[in-house]
């Protein structure tokens, strides 16, 4: 680890690009209805005073509006606010026809989310045209291919941090790129709370070993940096910070699971079972969707005056069928000894395994399991969501919604 604490700039050159689609949902939302550009947009998980609002127009945005204000606090600042609620087959459809496009330049491409991309370009034909050239032509065919109102903010730089933190210098529509050349003055120009990962604690922590700067940040040593994090956080931004990957590792996933705020407060487990039976569905779906099984199932419930009620069960045989899902759920839910209201209600699964590795049961014929709910998977993915659902789902149009989180890219389709 002393060696380390001389280790320069990382002087390879910049092979690592990130593509940000700018204010993802309410630009698409403005791309699909012409009437809408040019005018302050939000989109809002619910178009009632309450709802909170996920993406804000760019100008929306320059008037105050930001991901996470209420809808009221949105029309304060602008009394003119557009407010659409989410529409997550468009949104999916931009998504996978970005993901097409940027495709042909290099295998090498990770979603981040609904709205964001890394490219590794090493040791491409693109990357031998200039990642300047590129980035252009990316732009120009997303307005030509893709939406002529889409715009993305594409950063440059030899790790993914770097990459990522260039592309949001100059928003929206930005173009930078971060490297051994310049990136001691993008350090002096920045903030900490300008860093992907550093929230509040965080700065904290540095300020208590005399961290106030990014250039602070960059010149610290390990061990100094060992002080504030007590972690392996502390390699990991030495070695960020410097240009050099750290960030490339994709970590599996570790469950798959659904929540639902109630608009109406409800008491009685018969009362929540369709609401229930649709968040299954949801989950089921997206789990067999990514080729996974699990062995453990999980529910929590908000209630009202803000106590929880949370209770999982662990399986001896994994499950794949979302009628399996939903009869421990529901067994779960009728645990509960609390008869308040409901104010959330969620599921998931948990300890995943592959689908491919199956275990027949001795007394149930799984194969054909697998293959009826592979068929109804099949018809629901062509035809559109619950175009086939268990009938305890009746009249449940106006609960749950498709929604599709900017961190969420798996099982998206």
């Amino acid at each position: 680890m002393a060696s380390l604490i001389k280790l320069d700039f990382n002087r390879a050159p910049s092979t690592v690009m990130h593509i940000d689609l700018n204010s993802c949902f309410a630009s698409i939302e403005q791309q699909a209805n012409p009437f809408l550009r040019h005018k302050p947009v939000a989109v809002a998980a619910y178009d009632t005073p309450s709802g909170c609002i996920l993406a804000a127009s760019i100008e929306a945005k320059r008037l105050g509006i930001k991901v996470g204000t209420r809808v009221k606090e949105g029309r304060l600042l602008c009394s003119d606010l557009i407010v659409r609620s989410p529409d997550s087959d468009k949104y999916r459809a931009v998504h996978l026809s970005l993901k097409r496009l940027l495709s042909e330049y290099t295998p090498r491409i990770v979603p981040k989310s609904i709205d964001e991309f890394v490219l590794d370009f090493a040791g491409t034909p693109a990357f031998q045209r200039g990642l300047f050239t590129v980035a252009k032509e990316i732009k120009d065919r997303i307005k030509k291919e893709i939406g002529d109102y889409l715009t993305v903010s594409i950063g440059i730089g030899p790790n993914r941090f770097l990459a990522k933190t260039a592309s949001n210098l100059h928003k929206p529509d930005g173009l930078d790129e971060i490297n051994q050349n310049n990136y001691l003055n993008v350090y002096h120009s920045l903030e900490l709370m300008d860093l992907c990962g550093i929230n509040r604690q965080n700065i904290i922590r540095l300020n208590t070993v005399g961290i106030y700067t990014v250039f602070d940040f960059f010149t610290a040593d390990v061990t100094l940096l060992r002080a504030a994090f007590h972690s392996i956080l502390s390699y990991h931004w030495f070695m960020r910070l410097r240009g050099w990957e750290i960030d490339d590792i994709d970590f599996d996933t570790k469950s798959f699971g659904h929540s639902y705020s109630l608009p109406k407060k409800l008491t009685s487990p018969e009362e929540m079972a369709p609401i229930l039976a649709k968040l299954v569905e949801k989950v089921g779906f997206r789990m067999r969707h990514s080729n996974f099984q699990a062995k453990g199932v999980y529910l929590s419930l908000l209630y009202d005056n803000y106590q929880y009620f949370h209770e999982g069960k662990s399986l001896d045989q994994p499950i794949f069928d979302s009628r399996d899902i939903y009869r421990i759920a529901f067994r779960l839910l009728r645990h509960s000894s609390y008869k308040l209201p409901v104010k959330n209600l969620s599921i998931s699964c948990f300890n995943l395994s592959p689908r491919s590795s199956l275990q027949l049961d001795l007394f149930q014929d799984t194969q054909r399991r697998e293959n009826l709910v592979t068929a109804l998977d099949d018809i629901n993915d062509r035809w559109g969501n619950f175009v086939i659902t268990p009938a305890i789902m009746a009249n449940t149009e106006q609960f749950v919604h498709d929604r599709i989180g900017f961190g969420q890219i798996r099982g998206l389709v």
